[in-house]
């Protein structure tokens, strides 16, 4: 799994456990070993850009997502697809300020915005009822998965 991480943003950020996180992510949910994701930590002026340019919004945003090779979970019983996930742009600014909103810290927020955006490269969207009760479904499971396998991590 090749997750590569830069700080663009100028702030503090919590590279080694974003990308443990991730690749943790991708592991889970059985996505190629040769898959390769990047994550970018941008600031707001950076980020308002991108999002006036590719949502037709103003401001910055908190995460977004640009899939490549648009791979997919497989089935139980598919082989995994080869190919590059794409590419997560997440605001450091952003995400601390609305961490205190969502009862979370800044790495806590990052964090669930991260899996946010690697759901979304692989096809999950949030546009209907059904579409959000299965991608925030899955969301709040691998989260809550990851949290157990970091606390036993913490027991070893």
């Amino acid at each position: 799994m090749s997750v590569e991480l830069n700080n663009e943003s100028g702030e503090p950020v919590d590279e080694k456990g974003l990308a443990a996180l991730a690749t943790w992510v991708l592991e889970e949910l059985r996505i190629h070993p040769q898959a390769e994701l990047s994550v970018v930590m941008v600031d707001e002026e950076t980020m308002a850009a991108y999002h006036q340019r590719y949502m037709d919004l103003p401001g910055p945003t908190d995460v977004m997502s640009f899939p490549m090779d648009e791979l997919r979970i497989p089935e139980p019983d598919e082989p995994a697809p080869e190919g590059i996930l794409g590419d997560i742009m997440l605001c450091p600014t952003v995400t601390a300020r609305q961490a205190a909103e969502n009862d979370r810290t800044p790495d806590q927020e990052a964090e669930y915005l991260l899996v946010h955006g690697i759901l979304h490269l692989l096809g999950y969207d949030h546009a209907t009822p059904e579409e959000h009760e299965e991608m925030f479904g899955l969301h709040h499971k691998l989260l809550a998965a990851y949290e157990d396998h970091r606390a036993g991590d913490a027991k070893a």
